[in-house]
This record gives C-alpha cells, structure tokens and sequence, in this order.
C-alpha cells in the first residue's frame, strides 16, 4: 500500500510544478488529438502496473497536449482559472471520497453545501429562500432549471408531470433568444420540449432580447408558457433587459429561467451589477462555478425561487435512503446525479478564499481587461471591434474577411502566446476573445495585444 501513498504525492508535486510553470510560461504549445491518441494508444493491460509507474507514465504521455486553460493569456472560452485554493479543496474532496447524496452517507459535504448555497444567494443578490442544486455545470444547470418550469407551468394548467409525464400533456410554449446559447436546446431536448418547437424573440444588434417582440410573442401564446432570457451572451457579453421582461412574464404567468453561466456574476460586481438589473425578478437562474468564481471543473449551480417546485421536479426516493428531517436540506433533492462529487467543498473554499470584494475585483478587472484589449485592437488599421465591450467578452474581424480572421486566429494559435478562438457572429467569422480568469491582468493583456498585432502582421505579409 504504500507505493499507493507515493503515488499521490508524485501527482500533487507535477501538479504544484505544472502550476507554478504554466503561471509564467512565455508560451503554451499544445500538441492536437492524433498526436496524444497516439501517446496513450497501446493493447489492454493484462496485469496490473505499479502506481507510481502508472503516475510517472501519465504524466509524461499527457503534458505535451495539456492546453493551458488555467494560464493567464487563455481567452478561448469562457473558463476559470482553476484557482489553486479551490483545487487543493477538490482534492480534499477526491481523497474524502464523499457522495453528496443524504445528510447521513456525507454530513460534512452535506453542511458546506448548505452554508455555501446561502453565500452563493447573498453573492449573487437572489431570493434568499431559492434553492440551489449543485450540478456539473450550466449545461445540467439550465436542465435542471427547466425541469422544475416544466413542472409548474404543467401543475398550473392541472398536470403532473412527475407521474404522468409529457405524453397527453397541454403543450408548452417555450420563447427564447435569437441569440441564445446551444446548451439550453439541449435541456429543452433533454426534458421533450423539442430544441425546434421554441418561439424565436428578435434580438438588438448585441443579442439582447428586445422586450417589445418578448411582449407580442407572449400575446400569442395560449397554453403554458416557459421564457428562457440570458445573463451574458456568449459572443458579445449583453445581457438581456430583465427590469422589462420580467413584469411582462409575471402578467402573463409565464415563468422566467435565466441562462447566467458567466454573466449572472456581475451581479456580484457593484460596477457591473447595472448590466442585470432586474434579473432577481425571474424565478430561476443557471450559472457556473468553474468560470467567474474560479472552482475546478465540474461545478455549476442550478437555482429555483421556489424550492419545493424544485425538489418535486428533482428528488429521488427509496427506502434505503434515510429522509431528511424537518426544515433540512437534502443535497440530491435539488439534483438529477444521487451519486456525484461533493462539489460544495470547493465552492466553499473559493468564496471564502476572495470573500466579497475579491469577487467583486476579479469580475471589475477582467471586464477592464476586456474593454482595454477590445478598444486597443479595434483602433488599429485593418481591424474592426464588432462591438462595444459591455462585460467581459468581445469580437475582432481583420481586413472584413473570413479568410483573413481565421488565419489570424490560426497565427495566434500557432504562435502560441495566447489562446484565442473564433465564433460566426450573423454570418461572419470574427476572433472571440473571453476574459474570464483570476491569473489574467492588464499586463498579460498587453502581451497577447501584440501577440494578435504580431500574427495579422503575418497574415498581411
């Protein structure tokens, strides 16, 4: 057993060394999929390895296309830093082995769950008596979400849904966005209210719900009726005008979800907190841990304003599950997983680690880091900012030319000193920058502004 005791802190010292590395790194090559398949391809083992050997060769196959998400010029997607202090919780919560699943099987990861959804409600300025499910990310989050509209607007037209399920039900209206995320049709396809059945809202020229058409689209609904807004799209960053939408949902009885991976946390940034106003009106909401608050993967937060309608949508029952007593919370009540990660470990850990104001600072400094690496860029020759920065995320066309963006894009790529992607924003390619990490400062944003200049030099010859 003992080897098993050395393996684990092999794994913790080339974690803490890829860490410190990457955090300084001048540049971060990745090598592409053929080439790790071909790192890791080879028959089945027939016999068991020793561990530290299974450590050392994991490591060594896998560093080469490890792509640096938690380096400080990573601008691909809307990703989180992993920070450490939530890391080194996770790993806690790993070797713990704790299932979040009763108060009995897990009291601990039972109790941190429970005092860090308080934090989280506080946080993000919400309901206090909201619910929260802790789920893997926005993608289950916005599920869950839906699941627990489903059931009421049902209930409300004298449906159950839990025991009848959809077959002969009154049919749903959904409205949403032109310019909604891919991950809520998925939920929509998940729960059998169909990606293609929605009604499509007009949206501005950033992708913001306009609330005249969100109005008329509600007049023609007849039966139940779900609105799906967004907190932060992806593209452009705009949140959808909350402060209209919801009293016209409420007047209609629809019920009002919002898709808040990344933008539901500028309510925790009183410089920011305008961008969604009246987003505590609506009666759920979907974010993730693993972007603006900086825990490792695999962390999301699905919260429901009424929470019985969201323990009826998501509670799991058998007799060999003790129930909770009285007013405590059951963590798999508010979950679709009874088996999963005690995820409330590292949420814990993250707020308490930046508390309020670190937060607050960390949303302020990517949102200026956006502005000032948008602005700079947008200025020079050749190079068009598609739209004003509003929170953290902002598009760059080159020489209005597919062909010339997406070589940039490649360039940058190639060079490797940042990591950045590109999106089709109404038919174009466009360079996508997303700012959304702890490690990244104005400095590294000055170092990847002459990294883009330095590979559209290139492209232009």
């Amino acid at each position: 057993m003992q080897d098993e005791w050395t393996a684990l802190e092999h794994a913790a010292a080339h974690a803490i060394a890829y860490r410190r590395g990457v955090a300084t790194a001048e540049i971060t090559p990745a090598a592409d999929y053929a080439t790790m398949l071909e790192a890791f391809a080879a028959p089945l083992p027939e016999e068991g390895d020793d561990p530290v050997s299974v450590i050392e060769h994991l490591v060594e196959a896998a560093t080469p296309g490890i792509r640096a998400a938690t380096g400080p010029r990573f601008f691909g997607w809307v990703i989180g830093n992993s920070h450490p202090t939530g890391v080194a919780a996770d790993w806690l919560a790993s070797a713990w082995g704790q299932n979040a699943g009763n108060l009995i099987a897990a009291p601990a990861a039972s109790a941190v769950e429970k005092v860090a959804a308080d934090w989280l409600l506080e946080l993000l300025d919400l309901p206090r008596q909201a619910s929260i499910g802790f789920v893997t990310g926005a993608t289950v989050a916005n599920f869950v979400c839906l699941a627990a509209a489903r059931s009421a607007v049902l209930r409300r037209a004298g449906w159950d849904v839990e025991a009848d399920g959809m077959f002969g039900a009154p049919p749903v209206e959904v409205l949403i966005g032109a310019d909604a995320h891919a991950t809520v049709f998925s939920a929509l396809k998940y729960l059998g209210l169909g990606a293609r059945r929605v009604k499509t809202v007009e949206s501005d020229a950033s992708g913001r719900m306009l609330a005249g058409d969100f109005e008329r689209a509600l007049r023609a609904c007849a039966g139940p009726v779900i609105a799906i807004a967004q907190a932060g799209q992806i593209n452009t960053g705009a949140c959808d005008p909350f402060a209209e939408l919801a009293p016209l949902a409420r007047a209609a009885g629809a019920w009002l979800h919002v898709d808040g991976a990344f933008g539901l946390w500028a309510q925790a940034a009183p410089g920011r907190a305008h961008l969604t106003r009246g987003i505590e009106q609506a009666d759920s909401w979907a974010t993730d841990g693993h972007k603006w608050l900086q825990t490792p993967y695999d962390c999301g937060f699905a919260i429901v304003r009424d929470a019985e309608t969201h323990r009826r949508a998501m509670a799991i029952s058998a007799s060999y599950l003790p129930p909770a007593q009285g007013a405590e919370r059951e963590p798999s009540a508010y979950v679709p997983e009874l088996s999963r990660r005690a995820r409330g470990f590292a949420t814990w850990a993250m707020i308490r680690r930046l508390g309020r104001d670190g937060i607050a600072e960390l949303v302020e400094r990517n949102c200026a880091v956006a502005a000032h690496m948008g602005g700079t860029l947008g200025r020079d020759d050749g190079v068009a900012l598609i739209r004003p920065v509003e929170l953290n995320q902002f598009m760059l066309r080159f020489g209005d030319s597919d062909d010339a963006t997406l070589a940039v894009v490649r360039q940058v790529q190639e060079d490797a000193v940042a990591f950045i992607g590109a999106a089709l924003w109404r038919g174009q390619w466009v360079m996508r920058v997303s700012v959304s990490s702890a490690a990244t400062t104005i400095a590294e944003g000055d170092t990847t502004i002459e990294a883009v200049r330095g590979a559209w030099r290139k492209v232009r010859g």
